[in-house]
């Protein structure tokens, strides 16, 4: 059963993720980026993972909170760039979740284990945040894989697929190869995924 501190605090990260300037249209509604983000990541923990506590499911809500005050642009271009934003960003959403649920009444405990799965620590021995990597695939594979078909060439989103593939647990390449994906996204994926190793990895 959730508690109140729990709905509590569900509801002051969604109030942080509601001020986001970007916007995510699914199912024909556009909605606040982060904030879609999510619930469709929450959404997925729960498919996943039925019994998972509130720790899990607080990290789900609060992975990217407010992501958008640390631009991408803000970093040198290239992978060091990148991983240095990287780090910012995870730095900044355990700060935040922190004072969000020192507000909800939650303790230092609690706090450290959802701040530790935000921060995706231990993640190959750690089963709780495998589930958190294995949900925020199958949410780049619904919302992000269209457009970046879209940016790049075939050989490009082969390899993405196959990175991507290789995070993810069994049970979520199940569910990814049952996601109602376009004819043409639905190719991309399958064309990436045949004859690699990473598809039975």
């Amino acid at each position: 059963m959730e508690t109140e501190r729990f709905q509590d605090a569900i509801r002051r990260i969604d109030a942080a993720n509601a001020d986001d300037p970007h916007t995510l249209t699914v199912n024909g509604e556009s909605r606040p980026k982060e904030l879609t983000h999510a619930a469709m990541l929450s959404a997925w923990v729960r498919r996943l993972r039925p019994d998972a506590g509130e720790a899990l499911l607080l990290a789900a809500r609060a992975h990217h909170i407010r992501r958008w005050t640390i631009p991408r642009d803000d970093y040198p271009s290239g992978r060091k760039g990148y991983l240095r934003w990287r780090t910012a960003l995870q730095a900044m959403h355990a700060d935040e979740v922190g004072r969000v649920l020192d507000e909800a009444g939650y303790g230092a405990d609690d706090i450290a284990r959802v701040q530790q799965l935000v921060r995706k620590h231990n993640l190959k021995r750690d089963p709780e945040a495998q589930t958190l990597e294995d949900g925020l695939c199958l949410v780049f594979l619904e919302t992000q894989f269209a457009d970046l078909r879209a940016q790049h060439p075939a050989s490009k989103i082969a390899d993405i697929v196959r990175k991507t593939w290789r995070k993810m647990s069994p049970a979520a390449r199940d569910l990814a190869l049952e996601l109602d994906l376009p004819p043409d996204d639905r190719a991309a994926l399958e064309e990436a995924l045949e004859g690699d190793n990473a598809h039975s990895a």
